[in-house]
């Protein structure tokens, strides 16, 4: 039997459509996701939204449509983006589900309880509208939160709340020694360095007077479940924990792929909860940054914000994809210009892979020979391909993205120079035998940067392969959508 692993995105929240954002994250998880497949795993590849709490019912309301008719158009949208970046997803999960995800929380919920880990106190304390959770003094700077730059409300209710503190000692240790696993290890140090302030338990609902856009708490229904409480448990739900063989089959998680923000609420709170269930650990909590634009970050008040459905309509899917995953650092933030994007595009698309692609195939037209891309091919260029292959594994299982495809376009130059060394245009007027021997061996690097590509380009990765397998001939990137944009 193959062995399983299972990826997951964050849920993405609906309180707003998509933006550039959200695109790189589903894009990381893909490439890692199709790696694993082509290296003969069975993969579960998870994503889907979050859609309950508080700014989602404001930005319902400020819409003038009800939160389900709001969630179910911005889910939508986060479905039709992973469709449109050809994410090789198995499932997108819902938190409104309430045949799949519901049941899951509230035995979840009953569970934790039942393990004396949720008790109900009235408490006063500073809540973030933005993170949608109480947060400490140590948590704010100038007075705001680090994260949103808000200042927090002061609230004062009644609600049930998790034992977080109970398990400061253990995650502590589970952390340290890597047991779950977080990446990159600057991020392991900053939450170490949050654990070692003290943990303190958290509040799991609010009265649902104040929030009635919610799971209701099992047993009372004048309070709703936190929404952090109901999000993390997606990656159970959609598994069909504690029933389904499913469950049985991909649990634990393998990576759970998290923006910066929301890594305490995975590396804190959902251990707790697990060990609290008695159930395996995540293995890899895997950290990305955020995009900025021209330097600033991406807000609705600056009016910065990046649709990536744009960027695909103009540009195409693999275009956006590479752009991603070259320009923007796999674990820090990354800066988006329409300028660096062009650049890239040209440069390293249209005049690199799709130059290389078209030069093989018309000096195959010109020497008029068949050709076999899974022939013999030279020891020297075995050689090379091997030594490329060992790179780029090694990128790939550190999650380098950028580092993995810089590799592969190390393969594109060393194509182009045998072409250029050799004046393949001019041997093949000379010697048809020797040009013949050259262009195969050409043609067979060409092909393994198609199968390297693969998780990165999909399309454009089948179009090369098939190209090369038939001889004919399609522009791969068309310079013409260059400077597209409104």
């Amino acid at each position: 039997m193959r062995k399983k692993f299972y990826i997951t995105t964050s849920i993405f929240y609906t309180n707003a459509p998509p933006h550039l954002g959200a695109a790189l994250e589903m894009v990381q998880a893909d490439v890692i996701a199709r790696y694993k497949k082509n290296q003969k795993r069975d993969v579960f590849f998870l994503t889907g939204t979050d859609e309950h709490g508080q700014k989602v019912a404001k930005a319902a309301e400020k819409a003038k449509q009800t939160p389900e008719n709001f969630c179910d158009n911005i889910s939508q949208k986060f479905r039709r983006l992973a469709e449109k970046l050809n994410l090789s997803n198995n499932d997108f999960i819902r938190t409104t589900d309430k045949k799949r995800h519901w049941p899951v929380v509230a035995k979840v919920w009953n569970k934790l309880e039942e393990n004396g880990d949720i008790y109900k106190k009235a408490y006063k304390g500073l809540y973030c509208p933005g993170c949608e959770a109480f947060i400490t003094k140590k948590d704010l700077v100038n007075g705001k939160c680090a994260i949103h730059r808000m200042e927090p409300e002061i609230i004062e209710e009644e609600n049930y709340f998790f034992k977080l503190s109970k398990y400061s000692t253990k995650i502590k240790e589970i952390i340290e020694r890597d047991k779950i696993r977080i990446t990159p290890h600057s991020k392991k140090r900053e939450i170490l360095n949050f654990i070692e302030n003290g943990l303190e338990d958290i509040s799991f609902s609010r009265a649902r007077k104040d929030l009635k856009w919610g799971i209701p708490v099992p047993g009372d229904s004048s309070q709703t479940i936190y929404v952090w409480a109901d999000a993390l448990v997606n990656y159970l739900s959609a598994i069909g924990y504690d029933k389904d063989k499913k469950f049985k089959k991909f649990w634990p998680a393998d990576i759970h792929l998290v923006g910066k923000d929301i890594l305490k609420f995975h590396s804190l709170i959902w251990p707790a909860m697990l060990i609290s269930l008695g159930i395996s650990l995540p293995k890899i909590i895997l950290v990305h940054g955020f995009i900025t634009v021209n330097g600033k970050k991406m807000s609705k008040s600056l009016g910065n914000i990046i649709d990536p459905f744009e960027l695909i309509d103009k540009y195409g899917t693999d275009a956006l994809r590479y752009y991603l995953l070259k320009e923007i650092p796999p674990f820090e933030d990354g800066d988006f210009t329409y300028e660096k994007f062009e650049k890239r595009y040209q440069g390293d698309l249209a005049n690199g892979l799709g130059n290389l692609i078209a030069r093989i195939l018309g000096l195959r037209r010109r020497l008029k020979k068949r050709f076999s891309t899974k022939r013999k091919m030279s020891a020297s260029v075995r050689k090379e391909i091997d030594l490329v292959c060992k790179k780029y594994k090694k990128a790939m299982e550190e999650f380098r993205f950028n580092k993995a495809l810089e590799v592969v376009w190390g393969l594109i130059g060393f194509c182009d120079k045998q072409i250029n060394e050799n004046k393949l245009w001019e041997l093949i007027k000379k010697d048809g035998k020797k040009s013949q021997i050259i262009l195969n061996d050409i043609s067979y690097t060409a092909r393994q940067i198609a199968i390297l590509l693969e998780p990165f380009l999909p399309e454009t990765s089948k179009k090369i392969i098939y190209q090369l397998e038939t001889g004919k001939s399609e522009l791969l990137f068309p310079i013409r959508f260059l400077s597209a944009r409104a």
